[in-house]
């Protein structure tokens, strides 16, 4: 099962049903996203709730002028087919104006902040 797949699946359909807030299923890896995108600006706020057992993320999505702050998300490695890219192999998003978030031995970075840190790793999805 593809969870952090179901999580962009999750913020990509209420982008396109144009939804204020998206809850998604707590993990560690998907917090972490989560607040990599919050830091990227494609969304507004990620709060942690506590329920009675489980944890779950409220995901605030972000709309500049009526428009989506993101525009297509694409989920490039999956449980079935890991991608793992050395820092000479990561290559920019359209051109420099998306960008992709990869898992580092450092933790979650973007594209830009891997080639910086000079590491590699594998890459989650794809944003512009």
């Amino acid at each position: 099962m593809d969870t952090i797949g179901d999580m962009l699946t999750i913020i990509r359909n209420g982008y396109m049903t144009k939804k204020g807030i998206v809850v998604v299923p707590h993990s560690k890896l998907k917090e972490e996203v989560a607040k990599k995108l919050y830091k990227l600006g494609c969304v507004e706020s990620v709060d942690l709730e506590k329920g009675d057992k489980k944890k779950s993320l409220n995901i605030k999505l972000k709309y500049e002028k009526g428009e989506p702050a993101i525009i297509h998300v694409r989920r490039v490695s999956t449980p079935g087919l890991r991608v793992y890219r050395p820092k000479s192999g990561i290559r920019p998003v359209l051109s420099g104006m998306g960008f992709s978030l990869i898992s580092t031995s450092k933790g979650i970075m973007t594209d830009r902040e891997s080639l910086k840190a000079g590491v590699g790793g594998e890459i989650i999805c794809e944003v512009w």
